[in-house]
């Protein structure tokens, strides 16, 4: 066999790898895996992370205790459709069209055709795949004239759908990213249209046309919606299709891998009654409880299956939670900046989605994309780990291939590092990693420094943008000494600030990280 160096590299990763997955006296048969993707669950939302967390999560913290947990994972972007591109792909979004903001319900599928995945890459290797719950990286739908729906123009807010004819099956999405079968919703749950989607075809027709609805836990644009539809009846269903896939595996010879991305906590925030009270968090807290009982219920499934055993399960959130400053006020100045907690729910029930982190979702700032990982898997990972390695959610591709004992191509997984070292040994598997804003403002970290070559937050909160005037450009942080991210370093460290601005550079004209 004759490989460049490059690709041998990547050759003996691999093999190291499937090395780690097999394991000193493992089972034989490969490993099923099992991701569930939170959605805008704040790092400081579970009680295995944050002591003063108001809400209750027993099963996220049971499968902390069983596992690893990571208190340094990063998500690729602060908000989601782009930190789902990575996750899949792991490739870092701001290389694909999609430079800023997230897709609508009806744009067009932002995974490239022939773009590796997670998904395509262990159905290559004899895996059932599934995925259930969001999707919210674009679908080929057809408009009423036949000609198909396009990209929203340049400042256009989502749609409400009223032009797409819902008889027609629906192109791209996961069937064509690698998945076998699919069941869930298009976008987030505030967005149309409003109904399930079961592999090409909406489950019935959104016909009912739906208004706006807002307030503090309601977040709904105009759209369309099928007559049976119900907002709280998201989570609930996407939990029993996921158990249901899981019971319909058992016997089976070959693995499986399960892709299981809830809508919740993202707003609307729609608790079913059974969990009003559940925590000491209000009506989020209560949202967040129901999401940890349905991740009880899938834990549960893969035990009465008698898989638990050979399933490595991974949890994470697609960005920092948005119940921190509910007001999104936060000061910056040269020195960084002062933050005061604020806002109606903040005051109410004394409860931070980010913990000790300054910024919310969409911000550059640790609340916008250091987010809660916990990692199960018997017999290789040691139970009650924690670990601070610094991993990012792009790595699931990289990892996949590792256990499936297969390199990843060169053109595929560009910003994606195998992670089975660090959850089966506790080693470093990175060293940097890239994150990016809302509005597209970069973040690149290495080691304890942080590098933000703007001002302001590049998200929800103010101000988002700050022109620099006499004050420094960007901002710099050192972690270690400054996890809150109070004292701007960037005029006291011109060398790191050169140093990390390279990194990034070198990064964006390669079109790799590694």
């Amino acid at each position: 066999m004759n490989l460049s160096s490059s690709n041998r590299r990547r050759f003996l990763s691999g093999l190291a790898g499937a090395a780690l997955a097999r394991g000193a006296g493992a089972a034989s048969a490969p490993p099923n895996i099992v991701f569930i993707l939170a959605d805008d669950l704040g790092w400081g939302d579970l009680s295995c992370y944050n002591r003063e967390s108001k809400i209750a999560t027993p099963n996220l913290d049971r499968l902390a205790s069983q596992g690893v947990r990571f208190t340094d994972a990063h998500t690729p972007s602060a908000v989601c459709t782009p930190t789902r591109y990575g996750l899949l792909t792991g490739r870092y979004c701001w290389r694909t069209r999609l430079k800023s903001g997230v897709l609508d319900g009806f744009d067009p599928p932002l995974i490239e055709p022939g773009r590796v995945t997670a998904a395509s890459l262990l159905k290559q290797r004899g895996y059932a795949t599934a995925c259930v719950g969001k999707w919210h990286l674009g679908m080929q739908w057809t408009n009423l004239d036949g000609t198909p729906v396009g990209m929203r123009g340049a400042g256009e807010g989502f749609r409400p759908g009223y032009e797409v004819d819902f008889r027609r099956p629906v192109g791209g999405g996961p069937l064509s990213a690698g998945f076998d079968w699919y069941y869930g919703i298009s976008a987030s749950l505030d967005m149309s249209p409003y109904c399930f989607i079961e592999n090409r075809r909406t489950v019935g027709i959104p016909d009912v046309r739906t208004p706006q609805d807002r307030d503090l836990y309601m977040n709904q644009v105009p759209g369309v919606r099928t007559r049976d539809f119900k907002l709280e009846d998201v989570v609930p269903v996407s939990a029993r299709k996921a158990c249901e896939f899981l019971r319909g595996r058992k016997g089976a010879k070959n693995p499986f891998f399960l892709y299981l991305a809830f809508s919740s906590p993202h707003l609307p925030v729609v608790p079913n009654r059974e969990f009003e009270g559940r925590s000491k968090a209000g009506k989020y807290g209560d949202f967040v409880a129901e999401m940890d009982a349905a991740v009880g219920e899938v834990l549960a499934a893969l035990e009465e299956t008698g898989a638990a055993g050979n399933t490595l399960v991974m949890f994470a959130s697609d960005n920092g939670g948005l119940w921190h400053w509910w007001d999104f006020e936060e000061a910056d100045d040269v020195a960084g900046g002062k933050t005061t907690p604020r806002g109606e729910y903040v005051k109410k029930y004394g409860h931070q989605s980010n913990a000790w982190m300054r910024g919310t979702k969409a911000d550059v700032w640790e609340g916008g994309h250091r987010v809660p990982f916990l990692a199960r898997w018997p017999g290789r990972i040691r139970p009650g780990g924690v670990s601070d390695a610094l991993i990012c959610l792009t790595d699931l591709p990289a990892t996949c291939a590792a256990i499936a004992g297969t390199p990843l191509p060169r053109d595929a997984g560009e910003d994606s590092f195998n992670l089975l070292p660090a959850l089966v040994e506790g080693k470093p598997v990175r060293d940097h990693v890239i994150s990016h804003s809302l509005h597209g403002e970069f973040v690149v970290r290495q080691g304890d420094w942080k590098l933000i070559p703007s001002r302001g937050s590049g998200g929800f909160s103010t101000p988002r943008k700050v022109e620099a005037g006499g004050g420094p450009k960007g901002q710099l942080y050192n972690l270690r000494e400054d996890p809150r991210e109070t004292r701007n370093r960037y005029a006291e460290q011109p060398g790191i600030v050169a140093r990390l601005s390279r990194l990034l550079e070198t990064i964006q004209r390669d079109g790799r990280s590694r």
